[in-house]
């Protein structure tokens, strides 16, 4: 119903008349816990809008007052609070949609379906709009004002958008919708019912400006004596801004200059002893939001924290002052949907050239080298939506240039260019119940000889294992190129019966990691699943997935790298608690990565089970627990215990605790490879050894809110980790899994001062330095943040880094995590404040 009066003030009452007169939306069916009945509680749904704003009013009804869950939280975390949510297709494409919620406190949650799933959701999607909500004898109520500054639509003179609305109700372990979608279909926008009469309005061009002052210091707790570049005290005082500006109905333009995410939470700590790249996930702000429509191809063609990572290239001196990050000068990224139903994506970045300064204390003299080149990275996505059942078609480009001209020393390490690109689709049928998906990409990088060298010899490829005879190293070659490809076929909705089979591939030249991320090429991956899922209730359980599962993975040459066999079963029971079981067995193949560029060797078969078991969702004191435990054939195990706990003793507090307790033990661990080898082994020898490793994890998080709009947060992680090796021996021969043990068959292992191990064979000798290890790191976030005027947030950051390894090698125990708090370590302090500008 459109105003034409005064609007409505944004105070959560419904107290105007003009509310009375709108059109009522009031049939409500549950889809939990019995699908199909009516809601329980009565809800009575109201929308009006005006030439600027979209305005939505609710009653939600309760015969019991007392039991409304009202937690106070910050933006984005609902919890365990009664809920209502507002899903809006405003391109009526019947795939993606926005949802605006509310708690029964007030809470604002937004987010994003880029696809038509509810449970595929994009929470970065932070919107500038308002929602108030009150308590009263009948229950609660809420008002929404959502700008159409805010939402992107066609520009047509009567809008036609999809609506669905969902109510949660924890204390009854309730979900109540407008228009039920059965839990035994997998579908979202493509099933919402209509909202009409909306007219006279037009997209707006939604220019924002954010501009930000941010002041920081950094405390070294134990800083370098004589070091001329820092006495242990570094402040900085940064500015930037962000835009986002509407190009016509259909596209956004976003663009940062001199970014700042001193706001942003550190990445875990961990002790990783394998030959790949840890690939931590996106948390700066920029970056995330609108990422899904910069994703595509199959394979990870676009990893975001590749812009803005640390320098690469290397700087020797006494005392070395080098960049942490590669300074971002600028970015920006175009979104949005045409008419024509075709999604667009394109990013850019340009990132500054960084030096590293040295000193000398014998001359006396200062240096500078250059650690990281001036960097530009694109990455374009194109995606295509046709027929009634929302298949797609895509295609997606990245490029990477670096200013390095060849008598740069980093040009030795650094590829200078980067072009990756590929074409997917999924096509969906019989509405969705069966999906035929696919991609095909390519790769091509160049750069100087020792570059490309570098490529090849890498973790990702290995073209140097003397085995493969389908792979060549040249070093001659300035460039590398490679492709990659799959095909999957999958039922994804149906009353019992699900599955899903699929091919995917990437050749041994394929090469992501300049953009992108690529953990290893060289490989075919088989996969095969089927489901039997119950929805409907029974007298024991609500519902409940039993699967089995296969999956193997060949190289090129044709040889089994790993072949698994999994089962895996999960629950909810009437109580709504969730257990799951899964189990399964790799068997032994011939793995080409574990001599690092060494010729196969024989893994051995293992199995492992993982029991989990989950409190309701709808608890006020959440809690879960999960128990790992496997063994090797030859009967190394390997156990996991981890859980967590969160609850809120007042409505404004929570905590959270998740411990983690994990023991490997590693029966062949490379160590190093030596010349001198056997023939059986083509002349080198491939050290391993035994490791027991063990890990302990306590993250904690304590969060207040004031209010939704002014919160305390404080993540604490302390972590301790331990590793021992002994059993030291090498490969016996290619494509074994024996080794030949030092201190036997006419060798010996002495152990020496230091810690080392002298090893001798016949008339030769080497020595294995000592790799004990104890751990111990402490990293904490403390924030707060207040969202002082609309769209404008003040952020006081604390960060804590701690960090301490010794070479002993001594099993850690629980009370080892209260050692990190006293580990040296550095403090960062930092005030930032933001400012929204809506033009």
């Amino acid at each position: 119903m459109q105003i034409t009066g005064r609007a409505p003030t944004i105070d959560g009452r419904l107290d105007e008349e003009i509310w009375q007169q709108a059109p009522v939306i009031a049939d409500f069916v549950q889809k939990l816990p019995d699908e199909g009945a009516p809601a329980t509680e009565r809800t009575q749904l109201r929308i009006l809008f005006d030439e600027r704003a979209l305005y939505i009013g609710a009653r939600m009804y309760s015969n019991d007052p007392a039991t409304i869950q009202a937690p106070v939280s910050r933006r984005d975390q609902a919890g365990e609070a009664d809920q209502l949510l507002v899903s809006l297709d405003t391109y009526l494409d019947r795939r993606t949609a926005y949802t605006f919620g509310v708690t029964a406190a007030g809470v604002r949650l937004d987010l994003y379906h880029p696809a038509d799933r509810e449970d595929q959701q994009d929470w970065s999607f932070d919107p500038v709009w308002e929602a108030r909500t009150q308590l009263d004898s009948l229950g609660w109520t809420a008002e929404m004002r959502i700008p159409f500054s805010q939402l992107r639509f066609n520009r047509t003179p009567e809008q036609r958008w999809g609506l669905n609305v969902r109510r949660v109700i924890p204390s009854r372990n309730e979900e109540s919708y407008w228009v039920l979608i059965p839990r035994s279909v997998t579908a979202w926008s493509s099933r919402f019912g209509d909202l009409v009469g909306i007219e006279g309005i037009r997209p707006s061009r939604r220019v924002e400006l954010t501009p930000y002052v941010s002041t920081a210091a950094t405390l070294v707790g134990r800083p370098e004596t004589g070091n001329p570049f820092s006495d242990g005290r570094d402040y900085s005082v940064r500015a930037g801004a962000d835009l986002k500006m509407g190009l016509g109905p259909n596209l956004t333009l976003e663009a940062t200059a001199n970014p700042d995410f001193g706001q942003v939470e550190l990445d875990p700590a961990e002790v990783n002893l394998s030959a790949f790249e840890t690939f931590f996930p996106e948390r700066r702000p920029f970056f995330i939001e609108g990422s899904q429509l910069l994703q595509g191809g199959g394979a990870g063609y676009f990893y975001s924290r590749r812009i803005g990572a640390a320098p690469r290239g290397a700087a020797s001196g006494d005392f070395v002052d080098r960049p942490a990050y590669s300074t971002i000068l600028g970015a920006a990224k175009l979104t949005g949907r045409l008419p024509s139903g075709l999604s667009v994506g394109a990013l850019g970045a340009l990132t500054a050239r960084e030096h590293a300064r040295t000193f000398d204390i014998e001359s006396g003299t200062f240096g500078t080298v250059e650690v990281e080149p001036l960097t530009g990275y694109g990455v374009g996505r194109l995606q295509q939506q046709f027929g009634s059942a929302g298949s797609t078609a895509g295609v997606i480009l990245t490029g990477v240039r670096r200013d390095l001209p060849p008598s740069d020393p980093l040009a030795r390490l650094l590829n200078r260019q980067a072009v990756t690109g590929a074409a997917d689709w999924n096509l969906r049928f019989r509405g969705g119940e069966y999906a035929l998906r696919g991609s095909l990409g390519f790769s091509q990088v160049e750069g100087d000889s020792a570059a490309i060298l570098r490529q090849q010899l890498s973790s990702v490829r290995y073209f140097q294992r003397p085995d493969a005879d389908y792979v060549r190293v040249d070093s001659s070659r300035t460039s590398l190129s490679g492709y990659a490809g799959g095909l999957g076929l999958s039922r994804n909705s149906g009353r019992h019966w699900l599955w899903e089979t699929s091919v995917d591939f990437r050749s041994p030249g394929f090469e992501l990691n300049d953009v992108g991320r690529l953990g290893s090429g060289d490989e075919v991956f088989g996969y095969a699943n089927l489901r039997y899922r119950e929805t409907q209730p029974g007298p024991v359980l609500r519902s409940y997935v039993v699967g089995v599962t296969s999956e193997n993975i060949w190289n090129f040459g044709g040889v089994s790298n790993s072949a698994a066999l999994r089962t895996d079963a999960s629950a909810t029971w009437r109580n709504f608690w969730t257990s799951s079981f899964t189990a399964w067995y790799d068997l032994r193949s011939q793995s080409d990565d574990l001599t690092r560029g060494g010729p196969l060797m024989q893994t051995l078969g293992a199995w492992a089970t993982i029991w989990q078991l989950t409190n309701a969702a709808s608890a006020s004191t959440r809690w879960r627990g999960r128990i790992y435990y496997g063994e090797t054939e030859e009967g190394d195990p390997t156990y996991r215990l981890s859980g967590g706990v969160s609850i809120r003793p007042r409505p404004r507090w929570q905590l959270s605790v998740e411990p983690n307790y994990v023991h490997f033990s590693i029966p062949r661990q490379y160590i190093t490879t030596r010349p001198d080898g056997p023939a059986s082994t083509f002349g080198r020898r491939y050290v391993f050894s035994h490791l027991d490793l063990t890990e302990f994890r306590l993250p904690v998080r304590l969060n207040y809110a004031l209010r939704p709009d002014a919160t305390f947060e404080l993540y604490v992680e302390p972590y301790a980790s331990s590793g021992s090796f002994s059993g030291f021996g090498e490969l016996a021969a290619a494509r074994s899994r024996h080794l030949r043990r030092y201190g036997t068959d006419a060798t010996t292992l002495e152990p020496q001062e230091d810690g080392s191990y002298r090893v001798t064979d016949g008339a030769g000798s080497f020595t294995l330095p000592r790799r004990d290890f104890n751990v111990r790191s402490l990293r904490s976030n403390a924030v707060v943040r207040w969202e002082w005027a609309r769209g404008s947030t003040m952020y006081l950051v604390w960060q804590q880094d701690r960090f301490e390894q010794e070479a002993l090698g001594l099993r850690i125990r629980p009370w080892s995590l209260g050692d990190t708090f006293a580990a040296p370590g550095d403090n960062f302090l930092a005030l930032k404040v933001t400012y929204w500008i809506g033009m």
